[in-house]
């Protein structure tokens, strides 16, 4: 299965292993919650799916490299107590809590979460002196003697041999208490994250044109060659990085990200080459307006330049709309809040400003609690961040104005706010239907208005925006495409028929 599959499967085990009874008890007990096991190769995203599960579930996590542990770091250490037996003192040995069970006692207690995900990487490289207790481990949430707490399901990573030296094979009673997910890398998969995760353009249109560059491993003199899709996303961010500090990108930068000569040195020439063409075509005029679509030029282009043109426009939308719906989302969470402080006046239950005082204290604690469950995206801690900020803002405006105006002073601010936010949207928008009129006058209805089409429709901040904001020409031209689609293949049929 692909990591996609992957995360879903893990997602209904999650919810079926927190699922409780009327008296708040889960209804599968520990020992037949089994861990799952992703098995797959190092780099295809396994570890991302566990922080983007937590954020969306709401849960704290907690991650260990196994391969790092001894058996004592693991169980804990050995303690001499006395204890009386029949009357009579004897020696005992405890042991003081283990590392990872201790971990998540104190995430919880950081976090405030009670449930969360336990994720073990490596884990079928364990030494052999710590090979039995993982059995334990398994199947009853204990390590030694003390016990992972209710409420946290663990999931588990492994590479196969292939990938790594230390692996060692689990042997039938081991696999008896695991649900083993075996996942391997899928371009399509990936892409539709990358788009949401506004990777470099470069990276996906090279990746168009070379998709079997995306992920593989083999051998080489020098050893192993090797490029992952953690790579990709590791070059892509240091990218973005270099251009906006105006940094010089070589051969032997990107060699360090993509561990393989061939590769690295055929990304290398493309990028220079997509870095000519962002410098040819003007994305910025385009989008406000001030270039016209050449025609007769844009349709003489070969398929490298088309691509590589439709890579820079769709970038440049999708970073306009993740920025437009972290916006809006930020502006519906204090508009949440405003809302309840109206409602709590109204009802003479509190003083505006000593709610709104309240409430931001809760959003900087709710802030610090998901920083500290490690399981918050970039674009959620923004958000959180900026909703901490303009209720800072709306706290001073409130304290300088006189208690009974003080909500009509947050009513006039958060107006002003969502004036401003809706001309960007507009200006958004507009940029969306210059981009797609540009790509049809300039290539017409065919393969690379589709092109362009389909990169829009798998992201899912470009399908929310057109929702939220009922975009007409993005509307439009997706009929346009349906038809046109409809027409060939009635064309198809009518030929085959003939």
């Amino acid at each position: 299965m692909n990591i996609q599959e992957a995360k879903e499967e893990i997602s209904r085990a999650i919810d079926a292993y927190l699922w409780k009874d009327e008296s708040g008890h889960y209804r599968i007990p520990r020992e037949r919650q089994r861990p799952v096991l992703l098995m797959g190769a190092p780099g295809v995203g396994k570890t991302a799916i566990m922080r983007q599960l937590a954020e969306e579930k709401g849960l704290a996590l907690v991650s260990y490299t196994i391969s790092h542990h001894t058996r004592q770091s693991a169980i804990g250490l050995p303690v001499v107590t006395e204890q009386l037996f029949d009357g009579r003192p004897q020696k005992t040995t405890n042991y003081t809590m283990s590392e990872i069970v201790a971990s998540v006692y104190e995430m919880m207690e950081k976090s405030g979460k009670r449930e969360g995900i336990l994720f073990l990487d490596e884990i079928n490289t364990v030494s052999e002196t710590l090979a039995p207790t993982m059995l334990q481990f398994l199947q009853y949430k204990t390590f030694g003697t003390h016990r992972v707490p209710d409420g946290w399901v663990i999931v588990t990573a492994g590479n196969p041999p292939e990938y790594n030296r230390a692996v060692r094979d689990f042997d039938v009673v081991t696999k008896d208490r695991v649900r083993e997910l075996r996942v391997t890398a899928d371009f399509a998969v990936w892409k539709r994250y990358a788009l949401e995760r506004g990777i470099h353009g470069a990276v996906l249109a090279f990746l168009e044109l070379e998709p079997e560059a995306f992920f593989f491993v083999r051998a080489g003199e020098a050893g192993k060659r090797f490029v992952t899709a953690r790579g990709w996303e590791d070059l892509s961010d240091s990218l973005k990085a270099y251009e906006a500090l105006r940094l010089d990108v070589s051969g032997a930068f990107t060699a360090s990200f993509l561990q393989d000569a061939e590769i690295a040195d055929k990304f290398y020439r493309y990028y220079l080459l997509y870095r000519k063409y962002a410098a040819l075509y003007d994305i910025a005029g385009i989008l406000g307006g001030r270039e016209k679509a050449d025609a007769a030029r844009l349709k003489k282009t070969g398929f490298d330049e088309k691509l590589s043109f439709i890579a820079l426009l769709s970038a440049a939308i999708g970073e306009r709309v993740r920025k437009w719906q972290e916006e809006f989302r930020v502006q519906q969470e204090v508009f949440r809040i405003l809302k309840e402080i109206r409602d709590a006046e109204a009802a003479g239950q509190t003083v505006v400003t000593e709610a709104l005082r309240e409430a931001r204290f809760a959003a900087e604690q709710r802030l610090l609690r998901e920083q500290a469950a490690e399981a918050l995206s970039p674009s959620r801690e923004r958000q959180l961040t900026a909703v901490v900020t303009r209720l800072r803002h709306y706290e001073t405006l409130s304290d300088a104005a006189e208690p009974k105006d003080a909500f009509d002073a947050l009513r006039t601010a958060f107006a002003a706010d969502e004036a401003a936010r809706k001309q960007r949207e507009a200006e958004t928008g507009e940029a969306l239907s210059r981009a797609l009129r540009f790509t049809a006058e300039g290539f017409g209805e065919g393969q690379e208005l589709a092109l362009f089409l389909t990169e829009l429709n798998e992201n899912s901040a470009v399908l929310a925006f057109a929702d939220e904001t009922g975009h007409a020409d993005y509307a439009r031209y997706n009929q346009l495409l349906l038809l046109r689609d409809r027409r060939e293949t009635l064309k198809e049929e009518v030929m085959q028929f003939l």
